[in-house]
Protein backbone atom coordinates (compact mmCIF):
# COMPACT_ATOMS: atom_id res chain seq x y z
CA UNK A 1 0.00 0.00 0.00
CA UNK A 2 1.36 3.41 -0.95
CA UNK A 3 1.51 5.78 2.02
CA UNK A 4 2.23 9.49 2.43
CA UNK A 5 3.37 10.46 5.92
CA UNK A 6 3.45 13.98 7.25
CA UNK A 7 4.30 15.19 10.75
CA UNK A 8 2.49 17.86 12.76
CA UNK A 9 4.34 18.84 15.93
CA UNK A 10 2.60 21.37 18.19
CA UNK A 11 4.16 24.67 19.19
CA UNK A 12 4.77 26.16 15.76
CA UNK A 13 2.79 27.89 13.01
CA UNK A 14 1.30 24.66 11.65
CA UNK A 15 -2.04 23.21 12.71
CA UNK A 16 -4.69 20.83 11.37
CA UNK A 17 -5.50 23.25 8.53
CA UNK A 18 -2.10 22.56 7.01
CA UNK A 19 -2.78 18.82 7.19
CA UNK A 20 -6.13 19.26 5.47
CA UNK A 21 -4.66 21.39 2.70
CA UNK A 22 -1.78 19.02 2.01
CA UNK A 23 -4.21 16.08 1.99
CA UNK A 24 -6.49 17.90 -0.43
CA UNK A 25 -3.62 18.49 -2.82
CA UNK A 26 -2.55 14.85 -2.58
CA UNK A 27 -6.06 13.59 -3.32
CA UNK A 28 -6.34 15.88 -6.35
CA UNK A 29 -2.89 15.48 -7.82
CA UNK A 30 -1.32 12.29 -6.39
CA UNK A 31 -4.16 9.77 -6.06
CA UNK A 32 -1.63 6.93 -6.33
CA UNK A 33 -1.18 7.39 -2.57
CA UNK A 34 -3.74 5.03 -1.08
CA UNK A 35 -3.17 6.23 2.48
CA UNK A 36 -2.35 9.56 4.12
CA UNK A 37 -0.95 9.44 7.65
CA UNK A 38 -0.30 12.31 10.05
CA UNK A 39 1.98 11.69 13.02
CA UNK A 40 1.03 14.29 15.58
CA UNK A 41 0.69 15.37 19.19
CA UNK A 42 -2.26 17.60 18.28
CA UNK A 43 -6.00 16.97 17.86
CA UNK A 44 -6.38 16.42 14.13
CA UNK A 45 -9.63 15.30 12.51
CA UNK A 46 -9.24 15.53 8.75
CA UNK A 47 -11.34 13.40 6.44
CA UNK A 48 -9.26 10.77 4.72
CA UNK A 49 -6.25 11.25 7.00
CA UNK A 50 -5.22 8.62 9.52
CA UNK A 51 -3.75 10.18 12.67
CA UNK A 52 -1.14 8.34 14.71
CA UNK A 53 0.21 9.76 17.99
CA UNK A 54 3.82 10.77 18.29
CA UNK A 55 5.58 8.68 20.93
CA UNK A 56 8.34 11.09 21.87
CA UNK A 57 8.64 14.72 22.93
CA UNK A 58 11.32 15.41 20.33
CA UNK A 59 11.09 19.09 19.49
CA UNK A 60 10.52 20.83 16.18
CA UNK A 61 11.87 19.00 13.11
CA UNK A 62 13.28 16.17 15.23
CA UNK A 63 9.74 14.78 15.46
CA UNK A 64 10.12 13.76 11.80
CA UNK A 65 12.45 10.96 12.91
CA UNK A 66 9.34 9.11 14.08
CA UNK A 67 8.24 8.69 10.45
CA UNK A 68 10.74 5.82 10.25
CA UNK A 69 9.17 3.89 13.13
CA UNK A 70 8.80 0.18 12.28
CA UNK A 71 5.34 -0.97 11.29
CA UNK A 72 3.94 2.35 10.14
CA UNK A 73 3.63 1.38 6.48
CA UNK A 74 4.09 -1.25 3.81
CA UNK A 75 5.10 -0.53 0.26
CA UNK A 76 6.24 2.84 -1.10
CA UNK A 77 6.20 5.49 1.64
CA UNK A 78 6.81 9.21 1.24
CA UNK A 79 7.69 11.60 4.05
CA UNK A 80 6.32 14.96 2.96
CA UNK A 81 6.62 18.32 4.70
CA UNK A 82 3.39 20.13 5.52
CA UNK A 83 4.45 23.21 3.57
CA UNK A 84 4.42 21.34 0.25
CA UNK A 85 1.86 22.49 -2.33
CA UNK A 86 0.71 20.30 -5.19
CA UNK A 87 -0.56 22.11 -8.27
CA UNK A 88 -0.39 19.38 -10.92
CA UNK A 89 0.12 15.64 -11.57
CA UNK A 90 2.42 14.20 -8.92
CA UNK A 91 1.84 10.44 -8.88
CA UNK A 92 5.55 10.00 -9.63
CA UNK A 93 6.16 10.65 -5.93
CA UNK A 94 4.46 7.33 -5.17
CA UNK A 95 6.69 5.22 -7.40
CA UNK A 96 8.86 2.62 -5.64
CA UNK A 97 12.51 3.14 -4.87
CA UNK A 98 14.66 4.90 -2.28
CA UNK A 99 14.71 8.57 -3.24
CA UNK A 100 14.88 12.03 -1.72
CA UNK A 101 14.79 15.64 -2.70
CA UNK A 102 18.28 17.01 -3.25
CA UNK A 103 19.00 19.85 -0.85
CA UNK A 104 18.54 23.22 -2.54
CA UNK A 105 21.66 24.68 -0.94
CA UNK A 106 23.96 21.63 -0.77
CA UNK A 107 24.32 19.60 -3.96
CA UNK A 108 24.68 15.89 -3.36
CA UNK A 109 22.96 15.96 0.03
CA UNK A 110 19.39 15.01 0.74
CA UNK A 111 16.56 17.08 2.11
CA UNK A 112 13.94 15.44 4.31
CA UNK A 113 11.24 17.69 2.81
CA UNK A 114 10.54 14.75 0.48
CA UNK A 115 11.99 11.34 1.27
CA UNK A 116 10.74 8.01 -0.07
CA UNK A 117 11.42 4.43 0.98
CA UNK A 118 9.51 1.15 1.29
CA UNK A 119 7.97 -0.34 4.43
CA UNK A 120 10.53 -0.73 7.20
CA UNK A 121 13.49 -0.13 4.88
CA UNK A 122 14.65 2.86 6.95
CA UNK A 123 13.55 1.65 10.39
CA UNK A 124 17.18 1.70 11.53
CA UNK A 125 17.12 5.51 11.29
CA UNK A 126 14.48 5.58 14.01
CA UNK A 127 16.03 2.90 16.22
CA UNK A 128 19.49 4.48 16.05
CA UNK A 129 18.19 7.96 16.79
CA UNK A 130 15.79 6.82 19.54
CA UNK A 131 18.59 4.95 21.32
CA UNK A 132 20.46 8.22 21.99
CA UNK A 133 18.46 11.25 20.80
CA UNK A 134 20.44 13.79 22.83
CA UNK A 135 23.61 12.72 21.07
CA UNK A 136 22.14 13.01 17.58
CA UNK A 137 20.45 16.34 18.28
CA UNK A 138 23.80 17.83 19.28
CA UNK A 139 25.58 19.90 16.60
CA UNK A 140 28.74 18.12 15.50
CA UNK A 141 27.35 14.64 16.08
CA UNK A 142 27.63 13.92 12.36
CA UNK A 143 31.11 15.34 11.92
CA UNK A 144 31.93 18.16 9.48
CA UNK A 145 28.96 18.95 7.25
CA UNK A 146 28.21 21.94 5.02
CA UNK A 147 24.82 22.64 6.60
CA UNK A 148 24.64 25.81 8.68
CA UNK A 149 21.71 24.37 10.67
CA UNK A 150 21.92 21.01 12.45
CA UNK A 151 18.61 19.25 11.94
CA UNK A 152 16.97 15.97 11.12
CA UNK A 153 18.13 15.87 7.52
CA UNK A 154 21.78 16.20 8.56
CA UNK A 155 21.37 13.14 10.77
CA UNK A 156 19.41 11.21 8.14
CA UNK A 157 22.01 11.97 5.48
CA UNK A 158 24.83 10.98 7.82
CA UNK A 159 23.25 7.69 8.92
CA UNK A 160 22.41 6.67 5.36
CA UNK A 161 25.94 7.43 4.19
CA UNK A 162 27.32 5.47 7.13
CA UNK A 163 25.24 2.46 6.09
CA UNK A 164 26.33 2.76 2.47
CA UNK A 165 22.92 3.80 1.15
CA UNK A 166 22.51 6.82 -1.09
CA UNK A 167 19.00 7.71 -2.26
CA UNK A 168 18.41 8.72 -5.84
CA UNK A 169 17.45 12.38 -6.08
CA UNK A 170 13.90 13.13 -7.16
CA UNK A 171 15.05 16.06 -9.30
CA UNK A 172 17.17 13.66 -11.36
CA UNK A 173 14.58 10.88 -11.51
CA UNK A 174 11.77 13.24 -12.48
CA UNK A 175 13.06 16.48 -14.01
CA UNK A 176 10.47 19.22 -13.80
CA UNK A 177 8.44 17.58 -11.02
CA UNK A 178 9.75 19.78 -8.20
CA UNK A 179 9.63 23.56 -8.31
CA UNK A 180 10.97 25.95 -5.69
CA UNK A 181 8.63 28.80 -4.83
CA UNK A 182 9.63 32.17 -6.23
CA UNK A 183 7.33 35.12 -5.44
CA UNK A 184 8.51 36.85 -8.61
CA UNK A 185 6.53 34.47 -10.81
CA UNK A 186 2.98 33.16 -10.64
CA UNK A 187 3.16 29.78 -12.36
CA UNK A 188 4.68 26.93 -10.33
CA UNK A 189 4.47 23.22 -10.09
CA UNK A 190 3.57 20.47 -10.10
CA UNK A 191 5.16 20.04 -6.65
CA UNK A 192 5.99 23.37 -5.05
CA UNK A 193 8.71 23.41 -2.40
CA UNK A 194 9.24 26.28 0.04
CA UNK A 195 12.67 27.19 1.38
CA UNK A 196 13.68 29.95 3.74
CA UNK A 197 11.01 32.21 5.25
CA UNK A 198 8.49 31.76 2.41
CA UNK A 199 5.54 29.51 3.27
CA UNK A 200 2.22 28.65 1.57
CA UNK A 201 0.24 30.91 3.91
CA UNK A 202 2.27 33.93 2.76
CA UNK A 203 2.45 32.87 -0.90
CA UNK A 204 0.51 34.79 -3.53
CA UNK A 205 -1.28 34.13 -6.79
CA UNK A 206 -1.79 30.65 -8.21
CA UNK A 207 0.23 28.87 -5.52
CA UNK A 208 -1.78 30.36 -2.69
CA UNK A 209 -4.99 29.60 -4.57
CA UNK A 210 -3.94 25.97 -5.01
CA UNK A 211 -3.06 25.69 -1.32
CA UNK A 212 -6.37 27.13 -0.09
CA UNK A 213 -8.57 25.25 -2.60
CA UNK A 214 -11.29 23.33 -0.76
Amino acid sequence: MTTLITVLKGGGRYDATWVARLAGGVRRHAPAFERIVCLTDQPVAVAGVETIPLRHAWSAWWAKMEAFRPGLSTGPTLLCDLDTVLTGPADALAEPGLAAMEDFFHAGRLSSALLRWSGDELASLYTTFAADPDRWMSPGSCGPVPNAVHGDQVVIDHLLRRSGRQPDFIQRLHPGLLDFYDPRRDSHGPVVIFIGPAKPDTATGAVHAAWTRS
